[in-house]
């Protein structure tokens, strides 16, 4: 064989090889999150042996069920290229409304309502940016501030808990189990399956990535890029709505102050599950990895007697880190 053979052969081997290499690399990077995950648990359960602790898991499970909830909602409206900076705000709201309803009517209604308002806070954020052309940062930020002043006016500031507290039945909800689970979090376990569903079996959530990744070219394939958009954020703020009705629950009271940094909170968890910030990527069950990365994280510094002002530099850290993932990763796309 000629050295100009041999170089066409190592050519051609090379070439094949290519794509099984970036294939794989692809693969690799795709586990990352889950990956991450694992090792935060290991290394957290080697420095405190209480980590693997029934009540500690337990706790890890509650305190993640809410802002799995949060998530799911953040996960729908990242993907269709924008992101929601209201939704902490929309359950203190949630929760303060179906607390107070439910003392001056019935539980089925101040649930209902709870989760109506957020769902109506949703739609004024789609309708602003969509219908409005204003900046996700800027009308969502807008609207954090506009409904935490409304939840501290009508509540004065203090929580909403009736002369005898809310009703039994309610807060059931929050301390109650089915089969051993806490119902806390089978709530979001049925939620995920029905969003994952939506977002990954249908022709809306089909629609709803194609408006993200290339809104131009989606609304020239025939979407309704208008709706598709203002359904993202309705999606996000029915799904704040529930996670407040189930804080108010586990808090047996409508707190004006809940919710604070969950937006944040869930921003960083959907990027740390490889959602985009441009929008078109993202998968429901990554952002659930992500929740539980960010709750370990808290979690492990609890344990190991962290202050907890270092607490927030960390979480803060991981909010800086994600974003600057997500610009990486972008770059190379």
């Amino acid at each position: 064989m000629t050295t100009r053979e041999e170089n066409q052969t190592v050519n051609i081997t090379a070439s094949t090889d290519s794509p099984a290499k970036r294939f794989t690399v692809v693969a690799v990077l795709e586990q990352m999150p889950l990956v991450a995950l694992v090792v935060l648990c290991l290394v957290t359960a080697i420095l405190s042996d209480r980590f693997l602790s029934p009540v500690n898991l337990t706790n890890i499970m509650l305190q993640a069920s809410v802002m799995a909830i949060v998530a799911m909602g953040m996960t729908y409206v990242i993907i269709s290229g924008g992101f929601d900076l209201s939704v902490g705000s929309i359950v203190a709201l949630s929760g303060c409304v179906s607390a107070w309803v439910m003392l001056e009517t019935n539980v089925p209604f101040g649930v209902i309502s709870g989760i109506t308002v957020g769902g109506a806070v949703g739609y004024l954020n789609g309708y602003i940016v969509s219908r409005l052309k204003v900046n996700p940062f800027i009308a969502t930020l807008g609207m954090m501030v506009i409904v935490r002043g409304i939840v501290l006016l009508i509540t004065d500031g203090r929580p909403i808990y009736g002369e005898d507290g809310l009703p039994e039945i309610f807060l059931e909800l929050g301390s109650g189990r089915f089969l051993g689970i806490h119902y806390l979090i089978w709530v979001p376990v049925i939620l995920f399956i029905i969003f994952s569903w939506l977002l990954h079996m249908t022709a809306y959530g089909r629609r709803l990535f194609a408006t993200g990744g290339n809104r131009e070219a989606a609304f020239l394939a025939g979407i309704q890029v208008k709706r598709v958009v203002t359904s993202a954020y309705v999606w996000c703020g029915i799904l704040g709505g529930v996670a407040g009705v189930m804080l108010a629950s586990r808090l047996q009271s409508g707190q004006p102050t809940a919710g604070e940094f969950y937006e944040l909170t869930s921003i960083a968890a959907v990027v740390l599950g490889g959602a985009a910030l441009h929008g078109g990527v993202g998968k429901l069950y990554k952002s659930m990895i992500g929740v539980f990365i960010m709750m370990v994280l808290a979690n492990s510094l609890n344990l190991l007697n962290v202050h907890s002002y270092w607490q927030r530099v960390a979480v803060g850290l991981v909010i800086i880190a994600a974003a600057a993932a997500d610009q990486i990763k972008s770059r190379r796309n």
